[in-house]
């Protein structure tokens, strides 16, 4: 496991403190360099495949998920847990990956796909800054989902991985905020990111695409979108890219709109 992870997210963080799984009375907890784990030795979430892409329970959760902690939540550590999404976020894209490393990438598409159901969508993923307030449980599994979605627009999975090493060499040992890691991504992508972040984390709407059949015409759009959004959008068996916007456009293609089931949105 932690060959895997160093590999995907950089060397381990804390080689001089060691790396200890401690029994403990509860779950899990992401201790630096000493992890606390209570799973009762099961595979899956107690036992359980959250996902219900039969490979939620190929691996006990609490060691991988803790563990990956050491990365996005011990070396990298936000100021305010206001921005705690980047813990929980990119430590439950970690288990995405690490399913990827075990079982191949359609498995590790199916598990990430497999969390949509357990978002909620109520409130926004980032909390409220200088009062304790940490924002929505969907920092979890949306955000999870937020990272998937952003490796579909970067269409480069060699440079989406050496990104996720580069945000810990980066921020190594050190307390930051989101807007360091949004604004480190945009510039590493070279795509403005900004109503995408303002979005997913700032709102809890998720795009949604509507489309509607008129003068013989298929068009579409963006609705439940702040102003600006305009995320292109790839199509499911397919190389095509649309690029909807909050205004209908015409579709130009020899098929129907089925949307990649990568992407985290809405389709009504």
């Amino acid at each position: 496991m932690i060959n895997e992870f160093a590999d995907r997210m950089g060397p381990y963080p804390f080689y001089e403190d060691g790396f200890k799984l401690v029994d403990a009375p509860y779950l899990g907890m992401e201790h630096q360099s000493g992890i606390a784990y209570g799973s009762q030795y099961r595979n899956g979430y107690l036992g359980k495949d959250r996902t219900q892409s039969g490979f939620g329970d190929k691996f006990d959760f609490i060691i991988i998920h803790e563990s990956a902690h050491e990365w996005f939540g011990n070396s990298i550590t936000t100021k305010d847990i206001a921005d705690m999404w980047v813990h929980e976020a990119f430590t439950t894209y970690a288990e995405v990956m690490y399913v990827e490393n075990q079982f191949g990438k359609d498995a590790a598409n199916a598990y990430v796909q497999g969390l949509q159901p357990l978002i909620k969508n109520t409130s926004n993923i980032i909390g409220n800054y200088g009062i304790n307030s940490a924002g929505s449980r969907d920092m979890y599994y949306k955000g999870a989902n937020i990272i998937h979605t952003l490796r579909q627009l970067m269409e480069d999975d060699v440079k989406f991985k050496k990104m996720i090493k580069a945000l810990n060499k980066e921020f190594y040992h050190q307390t930051i905020t989101t807007e360091q890691i949004e604004n480190f991504i945009s510039n590493y992508t070279g795509i403005d990111l900004n109503e995408f972040f303002n979005q997913y984390l700032r709102t809890p709407n998720v795009p949604t695409l509507v489309t509607k059949n008129a003068n013989g015409q298929l068009y579409y759009k963006w609705t439940n979108v702040i102003d600006g959004f305009d995320m292109p959008l790839k199509l499911k068996h397919s190389t095509q890219w649309i690029y909807p916007s909050a205004e209908w456009k015409i579709f130009e293609g020899n098929s129907e709109i089925i949307a990649d089931p990568n992407f985290y949105i809405f389709v009504n």
